[in-house]
């Protein structure tokens, strides 16, 4: 799946906490176990032998929840749904990664693979489907907890996003509307 959408479904994730720091810990911790990502930095060779495995385990899992909670205000909770969206990444990846591709759970304490035997490639129509339907959650977002995605890359663009769609969708007027007939 692509990191798009790992991070638009943590951000999902995220809803149920009041402060947006604690919402980008959690959509982060979604997107740390591509960390191990990284290794394409070294080369190709590096990146088909380390991707899914440096980060995509138990270890990684811990260092994140730690690293999300030690920054939260909400920190029992963050750290839960930080674990939460980890492996929710995994979920992802082990469905619609390509197939074939295995993550190593356990490592470094074993190289024991984890599959799927129905993986799907990544550019599926079904990791299609599952990313329009993500973004356009993200979108309805705006409509009951006046907020989207765009909260994650600058608070003052989701406000104008979000006014937007709550004028598109919910027929609010604008500010300066309001204003001029007494409302």
């Amino acid at each position: 799946m692509s990191p798009i959408v790992h991070a638009e479904l943590s951000w999902l994730m995220s809803q149920v906490l009041r402060e947006r720091r604690d919402r980008i810990l959690i959509t982060c911790a979604g997107l740390a176990p591509d960390l191990d990502g990284l290794t394409l930095l070294a080369g190709e060779a590096s990146y088909v032998r380390y991707h899914h495995v440096l980060f995509h385990g138990y270890v990684g899992a811990l260092i994140t929840a730690a690293v999300c909670m030690a920054m939260a205000k909400e920190r029992a909770r963050v750290a839960l749904l930080a674990l939460g969206a980890f492996h929710l990444h995994l979920l992802c990846d082990l469905m619609g990664s390509g197939p074939g591709w295995p993550i190593h759970y356990y490592w470094p304490t074993s190289m024991r693979e984890w599959f799927w035997a129905g993986q799907w490639d990544l550019a599926s129509w079904q990791n299609a489907v599952i990313a329009l339907v993500v973004t356009l959650a993200c979108l309805a977002c705006a409509l009951r907890w006046r907020r989207t995605f765009v909260e994650v890359l600058s608070a003052r663009w989701d406000v104008e996003v979000t006014k937007t769609l709550r004028r598109r969708f919910l027929s609010e007027p604008e500010a300066s509307d309001s204003a001029s007939t007494g409302n």
